[in-house]
């Protein structure tokens, strides 16, 4: 369980690649949204406040210009990110896998403890992640739903079973018909990808989530 954690704690911070967060207003199928996802709108309002948490996190950061300087693409990612969202919760509630409360806590205090207390968990997630301090619990749950998906269709730690995975990952984003705003690019149901921009996040997480509780 450790292991996997550091693993999910050490993701690439390719995440944060840069280009420019773009002031989408809405298009004119979906005026105000980012993004439609399963029939669902993810407003550009709630994107910008995403993305306003990450930059105030980052301001009062010591190596504050370097992170800002290093995420220009920051809307993106922050889209990225919350279009991942709903494809693994889909992809979980197809396969009946949940998490709980307890468990994202329990994860928490595992994270917590491997990073050196809290502190130094807000700042690896600011820097590998783009994640401010109020956006950690949301992105260690979705680290432990991935493994839980996995344990439910049977994923072992191996080629064959992140590919089992990443299967249900892109069935999940096709039955979901993701629209995203043109300013923001286009969703790319085979490669998981949001126009040019891409994070290696789920195959590093797939990858850990994959390999079976101990005793399971």
């Amino acid at each position: 369980m450790h292991r996997r954690r550091r693993t999910a704690l050490s993701v690439s911070a390719a995440l944060l690649v840069a280009a420019p967060f773009l002031s989408a207003c809405g298009n004119e199928a979906h005026p105000g949204a980012a993004a439609v996802v399963g029939g669902g709108r993810i407003e550009v309002a709630a994107l910008q406040t995403q993305v306003k948490d990450v930059r105030q996190a980052q301001q009062a950061s010591p190596q504050s210009a370097q992170l800002i300087g290093s995420t220009g693409e920051l809307g993106r990612a922050k889209l990225y990110d919350l279009i991942v969202d709903k494809i693994v919760q889909r992809a979980a509630d197809d396969a009946g896998a949940t998490v709980s409360r307890k468990e994202v806590q329990r994860a928490r205090g595992e994270a917590v403890e491997q990073a050196g207390g809290e502190e130094q968990l807000a700042a690896m997630y600011l820097q590998q992640r783009g994640v401010a301090p109020d956006q950690i619990d949301e992105a260690l749950r979705r680290d432990v739903l991935v493994g839980k998906l996995a344990a439910k269709i049977g994923a072992t730690n191996t080629p064959e079973g992140q590919q089992k995975v990443n299967e249900a990952f892109v069935a999940a984003s096709k039955a979901l018909d993701i629209d995203v705003n043109p300013r923001y690019g286009t969703w790319d149901d085979e490669k998981m990808q949001l126009g040019d921009y891409k994070t290696p996040w789920i195959t590093q997480v797939t990858k850990e989530a994959a390999a079976p509780e101990a005793g399971a």
